[in-house]
């Protein structure tokens, strides 16, 4: 019976830079960020309505509609390397240079994954930065609501549009 690869690499043997850098990794929030409620904000104000953190779905999405059967990620510029290049090169002059760069690539590898399994079970993907949303989450509230409408069969987006302020 042929082995499976990890779905994580193992990151044993490494340490990290201090403690206080170790702190505030594990600060960071997997659901409910700042960006992530800035949009959330935006579309209510829209009155576009949607489910959260839906965990039957590959790559759990922060945002779900299901009727038009798009999922949207609010992706942190850091954890899923906003700039990769730009980043990538930062991150190799700094400390425990081969982690981070096993991490981020691997989230950047798994997130390309869960998106392509989406898009093959008939699901649009959307994703915004992190820096997007916290500059103009309207904007993005609004590219949402253009696909979701797009997406919804005809008779249904007349009760969505009927449902938006003019």
């Amino acid at each position: 019976m042929p082995t499976s690869a990890p779905l994580s690499p193992s990151y044993k043997g490494f340490v990290p830079a201090s403690e206080a850098a170790s702190r505030a990794k594990r600060a960071n929030r997997k659901k409910d960020t700042v960006h992530e409620i800035l949009l959330r904000r935006a579309l209510w104000r829209l009155g576009v309505r949607y489910r959260k953190h839906v965990s039957r779905l590959p790559g759990n999405p922060d945002l779900v509609f299901a009727r038009a059967r798009v999922v949207v990620f609010c992706d942190g510029d850091f954890w899923h390397g906003r700039d990769w290049d730009r980043l990538k090169a930062q991150l190799e002059r700094r400390h425990n240079a081969a982690y981070w760069l096993a991490k981020i690539g691997g989230n950047r590898e798994r997130d390309r994954q869960r998106a392509a399994q989406l898009e093959q079970e008939g699901w649009s993907v959307l994703r915004f930065w992190e820096t997007e949303l916290m500059k103009d989450a309207s904007a993005a509230a609004a590219a949402i609501s253009d696909a979701v409408r797009a997406r919804l069969p005809a008779n249904s987006r007349r009760a969505v549009a009927s449902s938006l302020p003019l």
